[in-house]
């Protein structure tokens, strides 16, 4: 569970650096807690930062089970799409929200992966080992 543990942290630590983007916005752009909108650009940090926590809650337990269901080694490949597509979404929705597409996709892609190859992996070890 090595593999999935690193891609987890990773992704989490992504989760960090865009938390701490949206806590140093408030004060560049005055938008003081408990406020959620202000400055174009805080709200736009503030989505990247929610939908990264919204798709987390898919992608850290699929995750787990591909890699205990699957493939342990495996699991690094939709791992690095979705942290490679956290980051192009963040910079694109940042720049424009109406380019966010390629990023969002990367994102949804590596997540369905992960829970159809886990699903597949529990149903092969339940009916078929």
């Amino acid at each position: 569970m090595d593999h999935a543990t690193l891609i987890v942290l990773l992704a989490l630590l992504q989760y960090v650096w865009f938390t701490a983007r949206v806590g140093l916005a408030r004060g560049k752009y005055g938008v003081n807690a408990p406020a959620c909108d202000g400055d174009e650009t805080f709200d736009r940090l503030f989505r990247v930062q929610q939908n990264t926590m919204e798709q987390l809650l898919v992608f850290i337990p699929a995750s787990y089970v591909f890699a205990f269901y699957l493939s342990e080694l495996w699991v690094l490949v939709p791992g690095l799409a979705f942290l490679l597509g956290r980051f192009l979404y963040s910079i694109e929705y940042i720049k424009d929200p109406k380019t966010r597409t390629p990023g969002m996709a990367m994102t949804l892609l590596a997540n369905m992966v992960l829970v159809v190859g886990g699903f597949y992996g529990l149903m092969r070890a339940m009916f078929f080992a």
